[in-house]
């Protein structure tokens, strides 16, 4: 199980990370954390997680799991499996401010999980789509610590019907039997 993530640097949003290579001339795939899938490459330049390393993104085309990119100066098909589970960033001054009920999910890691009566339930942890749509990873409050157990729950209107960033709160009405023991 997962613990939960500490708080992502704000100044930073994660757009995707890259999948693996594509091809023999260094081309990648990468799964996009962003709405429209070439989004990944309409920031600017991204960096890795540590900042050590710069790229431009050129989307070249889509792929089952994203889209498949020529990062600069990744040349050979070694170099571009080498960068494979390499998080790409921009600072978020470049991306838009999020509408009215839109979230980063770099701003939702590490949030307190209420319910409606305001008891505390747990940590998001992570907000992932399998294919079926956003579900929010929850790690669950009082879980033994080196076994923590998480849970997921679909991140929908009727399931969170409120996140209140300023506050650290995200409030959930999970389905029933979401966060019975096993």
């Amino acid at each position: 199980m997962k613990e939960p993530r500490p708080k992502a640097d704000p100044n930073r949003v994660c757009l995707g990370a890259v999948s693996g290579a594509h091809g023999v001339r260094g081309a990648v795939t990468i799964k996009p954390f962003t709405e429209n899938p070439d989004g990944v490459g309409a920031y600017g330049p991204v960096q890795t997680e540590d900042g050590s390393k710069t790229f431009e993104v050129t989307i070249t085309g889509r792929a089952k799991a994203g889209v498949t990119a020529k990062l600069e100066g990744i040349e050979t098909r070694e170099q571009a499996q080498a960068l494979k589970g390499t998080r790409l960033y921009v600072p978020r001054d470049r991306l838009p401010e999020a509408e009215e009920d839109e979230f980063y999910i770099a701003d939702l890691i590490g949030l307190r999980v209420i319910d409606r009566t305001g008891a505390q339930l747990g940590d998001v942890v992570q907000v992932a789509d399998f294919g079926a749509g956003d579900l929010m990873e929850v790690a669950l409050v009082g879980s033994d610590k080196d076994k923590k157990k998480t849970v997921f729950v679909p991140f929908t209107l009727d399931v969170v019907p409120k996140v209140d960033l300023e506050a650290g709160i995200v409030m959930v009405d999970p389905p029933n039997g979401v966060l019975e023991s096993e």
